[in-house]
């Protein structure tokens, strides 16, 4: 299944509850949105940094031998 939106769907999908919101109330909103890309963002560099790691520890075949 293909999860990214194209810009177009995502404003198609606003409700009109945010489209009839305050300024005070927008800029809640996009305080969370904000806040969700660095969340976003830091989960991507956690996973290069987990799949680096993990690249660059190989067991040696003697200890996959002893933990058969």
């Amino acid at each position: 299944m293909n999860r990214d939106l194209t810009l177009k769907q995502i404003a198609e999908g606003i409700p009109k509850s945010v489209l009839n919101a305050s300024d005070k109330d927008l800029e809640g909103f996009q305080e969370i949105l904000d806040q969700t890309i660095k969340v976003r963002e830091a989960h991507k560099d956690l996973q290069r940094m987990v799949q680096s790691y993990s690249g660059s520890k190989k067991p040696s075949p003697s200890a996959m031998q002893q933990s058969s």
